[in-house]
């Protein structure tokens, strides 16, 4: 299957709310569609930019929505078109080959191919990354730094809407973040479990161990990236009983080998976005299986697009057994939640995601098993960006 034509696009969605955290700040709902076209049949894949968000000390780099359009445009996309969509492996390297780094565009282009690749053998995304280990993604609730009495009562309703897991993001002031784990536990009892999310907030490991310890009175499950850097990752696992994730530490398998080695973490949370696609991340799921990490798939609030990707990965991977922090992706019109996942007001996407008891049902449709809807792109899609840009053959 030749790839003849590959286009992007910018689309914008309206938040529900804002969602802010102790390193980014931008607007999340930014990001580049994009859409392969090969022998008639169309894959389309998402790039979940966020141009303030990296790897430790600058290892990787964030990509905003023009550097992404640009790199796919000009280098990504031209290296592509003419080559077989069917040898992903092959496509992958000539990426790289391309240009280093850049996972954020790469991992669009990967997407796209997996939803192509998968129409035309009409199987769902999830078979050819091994099958599907489980048909529901256990959810949890994220919630970013509001006011205390609004962030309760959201948590309040998501946990009505059949959520079990809450997230909560911290890392600002050690009082705030101690304050609002402890009055989330009071309101939800024994039966809910509470994880809490630095990234990398915490400026260092003293205080970061401090602030877990007390946390660990109101019994939360784990702290995500708490600092940043594997040697203070690693002094924060040693002096506290709670389980550490790694998040922006973990971007490659290697990274992966690294944290295993460093003691800095026993759970990985992984993207489909970080190690540059859906291939990239079984690799990065492999490596942290073989240390026996459990994992998360995790994601940065995309569109139905790129959170359907996350859906096939979390399905096909065996090691994701814990709840993933993904989106309940919608249309505006078929709202299946009023705040669990709800990150967004409306979606490009023409149906809904299905919710159920906790749990998102992965899309079993050939390739991601989800369509696009045309009025909702011409609808969102960035008034500063072209209507398309297309690399043909």
């Amino acid at each position: 299957m030749k790839i003849e034509h590959i286009e992007t696009f910018v689309v914008s969605l309206p938040e529900r709310r804002p969602h802010q955290m102790a390193s980014i700040k931008q607007k999340q709902g930014d990001y580049v569609i994009v859409r392969v076209e090969a022998e008639g049949v169309v894959g389309y894949g998402e790039a979940t930019v966020l141009k303030e968000w990296g790897g430790d000390f600058g290892r990787y780099y964030g990509e905003h929505p023009s550097t992404t359009v640009m790199l796919i445009d000009e280098l990504l996309g031209p290296a592509l078109v003419g080559e077989d969509a069917l040898q992903i492996e092959a496509l992958l390297d000539k990426l790289d080959r391309t240009i280093r780094g850049y996972p954020y565009a790469k991992a669009s282009l990967d997407i796209a191919v997996h939803d192509l690749v998968g129409k035309a053998l009409g199987v769902p995304v999830y078979q050819l990354l091994g099958g599907a280990y489980r048909e529901r993604i256990r959810i949890a609730h994220s919630l970013g730094f509001m006011d205390t009495d609004r962030l309760l009562g959201e948590v309040a309703e998501a946990i009505e809407e059949g959520v079990r897991t809450i997230k909560l993001k911290v890392g600002a002031d050690v009082s705030r973040d101690t304050h609002v784990v402890r009055e989330v536990r009071k309101l939800v009892g024994d039966d809910v479990e509470i994880t809490v999310d630095a990234n990398q907030g915490w400026p260092d490991s003293r205080t970061a161990i401090r602030a877990v310890r007390e946390m660990e009175e109101s019994r939360i499950l784990f702290v995500e990236q708490p600092v940043e850097g594997l040697r203070a990752m690693s002094d924060v696992a040693k002096g506290v009983n709670t389980d550490v994730m790694a998040d922006e530490s973990a971007w490659s398998p290697h990274d992966v080998v690294d944290i295993a080695e460093a003691g800095a973490a026993n759970l990985i949370s992984i993207y489909t976005t970080k190690p540059g696609g859906l291939r990239r991340a079984t690799k990065v799921a492999a490596v942290a299986e073989a240390f026996g990490f459990a994992c998360n798939v995790n994601g940065s609030a995309e569109t139905g697009v790129g959170n359907a990707a996350n859906l096939h990965l979390a399905a096909a991977m065996k090691p994701v057994s814990l709840a993933c922090v993904l989106p309940i992706s919608a249309p505006a019109e078929q709202q299946p939640t009023k705040t669990v996942g709800r990150f967004y007001m409306d979606d490009i996407i023409a149906e809904p995601f299905v919710w159920e008891d906790g749990a998102i049902v992965v899309p079993n449709g050939p390739g991601l098993g989800i369509e696009i809807d045309d009025e909702k792109v011409r609808a969102y899609r960035r008034s500063t960006e072209p209507a398309a840009r297309k690399v043909s053959a």
